[in-house]
C-alpha cells in the first residue's frame, strides 16, 4: 500500500477512534490534523500555518451567513412563528385522519426557509405540536417519528446551513446550492405526507380524525396569523432566487425581520432576544470550532496527497461513474447514522468530492456535478439525521418525549426513511430535479 493511504488511514483511525471515546470532534480533528501535518513537514511549517489559518479562515466574509441563519431560526423560534404555522396548517388539514401529523409536515416546510437548523426545528416543533398530537389520540411512536422526520426538513428547505458549510468546503456558489435545493425539499415535504396518508389508511389508530372541520372564521385567523412568516420566507428565499440580495444580505434582511415582526406582535420580548442572542453565539462558536478543525485536518490531508491518488486511482479503475457515487453515498448513510451531520461533511468531503468531480455524470461540466453532489449530501444528512442507531432528532424529540421509549420513535420514523430512500434514488437518477431551477434562474 502506498505510503501516503498508510498516513490518511492512520489518521482517519485515530480520528474515528477518538470520536468514539467522545472526544469534541473540533479538539479531535483539530489534534489528529495537527498530528499528521507535524509528521509530514515538521513542527515549524505547523506552527507557521497555524499562526495565520484561523484568521484567514474566520474573516472570511462568507462565514457571517452561518450565525445570521442561526439567528434568523432563534428569533422565529422565540417569537412564536413556529406555532402560528402549526395551528395554520391544523386549521386546514387537521380535521382530516392523520391531518395533524400532516399539518407538522407543511409547518416544519415552512419554519425551514425562516431556520436552516434541523435541531432547531425538531425542537421547536417538539414543544409546539408534540402535546397537540399526544392530547388528540395520535400513537405516541407515530407522532415522536413524524416530528423527528419533519424536523430535517430545516435543513432541506433553503436556506440550509448545512448548504452554507458544504458551499464554503467546495468554493460553490451559495445561492446556486439553495437554488438547487428547493425542488427536493418540496418533494420530502410531499413524500412524508403521502407516507402519513398510507400508514393511517393502513392503522386508522396511528392518526384518529380530531375534530370536524375548524370554522371558517377560526381558520381566516390562523391563515392571517402566518401570513408575516409567509412573507420573511418569501423575502429571503425569493430574494436569493431573484439575484435582489446575496445570501448573506438575504440573511440579515430576514434576520430583522423576524426581530421587527416579533416586537410588533409582542411575542419578542428583552429576555426573548437575549436568549435568541446566547443560542447563536453557542452554535456558531461549535460551528467554527469544528471548521477550524476540519481545515487543519483537510490540510494534512492534502500533505498525505491521499485524497488525489484516491480520485486518480478510481478513475483508473473504469468503474460506471454511478456505481462509484452509489458506494460513496452509500458510505454517507452509514457514517451519518453514527456521526453528526456537520463533522461527517466536513471529514469526507476532501476525500470524496475529488472523486465525484472528477467522473463524467453527463453533466453540463464540473459546477453541475458539484452542485448536484451537494444536493445528495444534504439527502443523505437528512437521512442521517433520524436513522438508528444515533439519530441526532430522534434522540432530540425523545428527549421532549421521555415517556416514549426510543425504540418507539425509531419503528415510527421507518415508514419515513424508506421514502426517504425512494427520493434519493429519484435525485440520483434524474439529476434535472436538483439541477433545473439553476438552469433556469442563472
Amino acid at each position: 500500500m502506498a505510503p501516503e493511504f498508510v498516513i490518511a488511514g492512520t489518521g482517519f483511525a485515530v480520528l474515528l477512534g477518538l470520536i468514539a471515546i467522545r472526544a469534541p470532534v473540533a479538539l479531535a480533528m483539530l489534534a489528529v490534523g495537527a498530528g499528521g501535518y507535524y509528521h509530514i513537514v515538521g513542527l515549524d511549517p505547523l506552527l507557521n500555518y497555524l499562526k495565520t489559518t484561523p484568521f484567514f479562515l474566520f474573516a472570511n466574509y462568507t462565514l457571517s451567513i452561518i450565525p445570521l441563519f442561526i439567528l434568523m431560526g432563534a428569533l422565529a423560534e422565540r417569537g412564536g412563528l413556529a406555532r402560528d404555522l402549526f395551528a395554520a396548517a391544523n386549521a386546514l388539514v387537521g380535521h382530516r385522519r392523520g391531518g395533524m401529523a400532516m399539518g407538522v409536515i407543511v409547518a416544519c416546510a415552512g419554519f425551514g426557509a425562516v431556520c436552516g437548523s434541523s435541531v432547531a426545528t425538531t425542537a421547536t416543533f417538539g414543544r409546539a405540536a408534540l402535546p397537540e398530537l399526544r392530547r388528540y389520540g395520535y400513537e405516541p411512536g407515530f407522532a415522536t417519528g413524524t416530528i423527528a422526520v419533519g424536523g430535517t426538513l430545516g435543513i432541506l428547505v433553503p436556506p440550509s446551513v448545512i448548504l452554507v458549510v458544504y458551499a464554503i468546503s467546495t468554493e460553490q456558489n451559495i445561492a446556486k446550492l439553495f437554488m438547487a435545493a428547493l425542488v427536493p425539499a418540496l418533494i420530502a415535504a410531499l413524500f412524508y405526507v403521502l407516507a402519513i396518508a398510507v400508514l393511517v389508511r393502513r392503522r386508522p389508530s396511528l392518526g384518529p380524525p380530531v375534530r370536524g372541520a375548524v370554522p371558517p372564521e377560526q381558520r381566516r385567523e390562523a391563515l392571517l396569523n402566518v401570513i408575516p412568516v409567509l412573507v420573511i420566507g418569501v423575502v429571503v428565499v425569493g430574494g436569493i432566487y431573484g439575484g435582489i440580495f446575496t445570501p448573506t444580505e438575504s440573511a440579515a434582511v430576514g434576520c430583522a425581520a423576524t426581530l421587527a415582526v416579533g416586537v410588533l406582535r409582542g411575542t419578542l420580548h428583552a429576555r426573548h432576544v437575549r436568549e435568541a442572542l446566547l443560542a447563536t453565539a453557542e452554535t456558531t462558536a461549535m460551528i467554527f470550532a469544528i471548521l477550524l478543525g476540519a481545515e487543519v485536518f483537510n490540510a494534512f490531508l492534502a500533505l498525505s496527497q491521499a485524497p488525489d491518488l484516491l480520485s486518480v486511482w478510481i478513475a483508473g479503475m473504469d468503474w460506471p461513474p454511478y456505481a462509484v457515487l452509489a458506494a460513496l453515498l452509500f458510505a454517507y448513510i452509514l457514517l451519518g447514522a453514527v456521526m453528526d451531520e456537520l463533522a461527517m461533511i466536513l471529514l469526507t468531503l476532501p476525500v470524496f468530492f475529488p472523486v465525484v468531480t472528477a467522473l463524467d455524470f453527463g453533466l453540463a461540466g464540473q459546477e453541475e456535478t458539484a452542485i448536484w453532489f451537494g444536493i445528495l449530501v444534504l439527502i443523505v444528512v437528512g437521512i442521517g439525521l433520524t436513522a438508528p442507531p444515533i439519530g441526532l432528532n430522534v434522540f432530540v424529540v425523545s428527549g421532549l418525549a421521555r415517556d416514549v421509549p426510543i425504540a418507539r420513535t425509531y419503528r415510527g420514523v421507518l415508514p419515513f426513511l424508506a421514502m426517504d430512500l425512494v427520493r434519493l434514488a429519484l435525485c440520483v437518477a434524474f439529476p434535472a430535479l436538483s439541477l433545473w431551477l439553476v438552469r433556469l434562474l442563472t
